[in-house]
Order: structure tokens, then C-alpha cells, then sequence
């Protein structure tokens, strides 16, 4: 049923945030409603967009999911939450505050990647 799914007459795609598996589901779940419902995207449509949001582990684990065992948003966003939210890593104080740019390493990814661990860190 949800791959039959048509988008509406004029509809065009939002640019959705992208989640590699590394940062906070729930944040990136809210994220992508919040950015569909501006694009006037609900329900069933919901799953055939969130590919979209999803690279690197993330897009992974989507397309590794078995052909129909979706059936709708609420499925998805379980499914999504149950395999990403228990896998987060406590970052420590010290290992933030000794995080460095590797050599080599873009500055963009080196500030992405220590905004990752300055999520996770529970100190």
C-alpha cells in the first residue's frame, strides 16, 4: 500500500536534515515531522519520504528492512527508535575536551563530529 502511494499534484520535497545513526533519534524523528507537516506531508506518506533523511548506518538498517514490514508511520518511527535510540554512547568531560581535528579532516566534519559528542556527553 505505502509504495503505491502518489504525492499530491505540485507537491515538492523538503530538504530534510540528514541522520547517519550517530546523533539523537528523537531529535531527528522531530525534526522530519515537523519539516513533512511544513510541506503539507502526513501519515503514509511519512515513510516513503524518511528514506530521504537517512545516510550512512541509518540508510543501512532502512534499506535492510524485509519488503512489507512496514505498515505505516507509527511502525516505522518504533522501529527507527527501537534500533538507534539504545545505541548511544556516553561521552565523557575528558574525552570531549580531548577530542582533535584529525589530520586531514575537513573542519566541517571535525565541528559535526564534535557536536556529536557533545550531545552524548553526560558529564
Amino acid at each position: 500500500m505505502i509504495d503505491s502511494l502518489k504525492m499530491p499534484m505540485g507537491y515538492q520535497p523538503p530538504k530534510f536534515q540528514q541522520f547517519d545513526g550517530k546523533g539523537n533519534p528523537k531529535q531527528h524523528e522531530a525534526h522530519f515531522i515537523e519539516t513533512c507537516n511544513n510541506a503539507g506531508t502526513y501519515d503514509h506518506h511519512l515513510v516513503k519520504k524518511f528514506v530521504r533523511s537517512l545516510k550512512h548506518n541509518a540508510f543501512d538498517w532502512y534499506i535492510d528492512l524485509e519488503a512489507g514490514s512496514i505498515d505505516g508511520w507509527e511502525q516505522l518511527e518504533q522501529e527507527f527508535l527501537n534500533r538507534f535510540y539504545n545505541t548511544r554512547r556516553t561521552v565523557s568531560m575528558v574525552e570531549l575536551t580531548n577530542s582533535r581535528k584529525w589530520k586531514e579532516e575537513p573542519i566541517i566534519d571535525y565541528i559535526n563530529r564534535w557536536r556529536n559528542l557533545n550531545f552524548n556527553c553526560q558529564d
